[in-house]
C-alpha cells in the first residue's frame, strides 16, 4: 500500500562515528564529540514533518540480495567489541516497519533486484548509534536495509533509485557510513592528510550534478588515495544509496567536521 503526504521527504548521508562513541568515554576530542552529536541533532528537524517511517541503510548489514529487517520489535545487535560493559547495555527501542517491506520489495523488484526478509536481524550500530542521538525517544518506525554483496558502486546507485518513490509517501531515507574508513589508521596521525584529500575530492564530485555525480562515484577508486581511505568500501557505498534516491536533487553539506581528527563528511538531498 503506497500513501502520498503533502511533503516530499529527503534523504540524508551520515557520518555514525565509530563503535559507542557518543555513550561511552573513548578519549575523543570534546570539540569534535559535541559538534558531531549536535548534527545528529539537528538530523530530526531535517524532514518537512514527522515522517511515517525511516529507512536506515546501514555499513554494517551486506547480503547476497537487498535484505529487510522485518522484526515488529527489533532487538539490539552490538555487532562492536573490546568496549566497555556499558557499550553492550545501550538500547534503542525503534519499533520495526514490517508492514512497509512489501512495497520496499515491489520498487526493487520494478528495477530488476531480487531481494529478501530477515525477521530476527536487529539494529547494528550504523543504525542505532546515530539514530539514538538523532531520535532519542525513537517512536518513528526503522526499516533497515542491507547492502548488496559485492558493493558494487553502480548497482547501488540503481537501488538508491528504484527507492525514491518512498520519498513521496512519506519516508525518511536515511544511509549510514563515513567517508574516510581505515581501521589501521585509525588515531594514526599519518591518516590525517589522507581523509583530507578524499574528503575534498569527494565533496567537489558531490557538488557537480545528478549526471556527474553518479560517474564521479561510480569511478570513486580512482580518486586521490581511494583505496588507503577505504581499504573497504561498505562505509562509503550507503552514500551511492542516498544519491540514486536524490535523483536530480541537489547535493547540500550538511557536516564538514573531524572525528579523531580524520575529516567527515555528511551530505543532504531535496531538503
Amino acid at each position: 500500500m503506497t500513501t502520498a503526504t503533502t511533503a516530499r521527504m529527503p534523504v540524508a548521508f551520515v557520518p555514525h562515528g565509530g563503535g559507542p562513541w557518543p555513550f561511552v568515554e573513548m578519549g575523543l576530542d570534546p570539540v569534535e564529540r559535541d559538534t558531531l552529536i549536535t548534527y545528529l541533532q539537528s538530523l530530526a528537524q531535517l524532514p518537512p514533518e514527522t515522517p511515517r517511517a525511516l529507512l536506515v541503510v546501514s555499513a554494517h548489514w551486506e547480503e547476497q540480495v537487498p535484505t529487510l529487517m522485518t522484526a515488529q520489535r527489533p532487538p539490539m545487535f552490538y555487532d562492536y567489541y573490546g568496549f566497555p560493559e556499558a557499550s553492550y547495555q545501550i538500547t534503542w527501542p525503534a519499533p520495526g516497519a514490517p508492514w512497509l517491506a512489501p512495497r520496499v520489495r515491489e520498487l526493487l523488484a520494478q528495477a530488476g533486484f531480487d531481494s529478501a526478509e530477515d525477521p530476527e536481524r536487529g539494529y547494528d550500530h550504523g543504525t542505532f548509534i546515530p539514530l539514538k542521538v538523532t531520535y532519542p525517544e525513537p517512536a518513528i518506525p526503522v526499516l533497515q536495509l542491507s547492502l548488496k554483496a559485492g558493493l558494487d558502486a553502480a548497482e547501488h546507485l540503481a537501488l538508491g533509485a528504484a527507492l525514491a518513490p518512498l520519498r513521496d509517501e512519506g519516508v525518511f531515507i536515511v544511509a549510514s557510513g563515513v567517508s574516510f574508513h581505515n581501521l589501521r589508521l585509525f588515531r594514526d596521525p599519518r591518516a590525517v592528510p589522507i581523509a583530507e584529500v578524499f574528503d575534498a575530492w569527494l565533496r567537489d564530485v558531490m557538488a557537480k550534478d545528478a549526471a556527474g555525480r553518479a560517474e564521479g562515484l561510480i569511478q570513486w577508486e580512482a580518486a586521490p588515495l581511494a583505496r588507503t581511505a577505504h581499504p573497504r568500501e561498505e562505509h562509503l557505498i550507503p552514500l551511492m544509496v542516498a544519491t540514486g534516491a536524490a535523483g536530480s536533487d541537489a547535493a547540500a553539506l550538511a557536516f564538514n567536521g573531524t572525528f579523531s581528527g580524520l575529516r567527515l563528511s555528511a551530505f543532504h538531498f531535496g531538503a
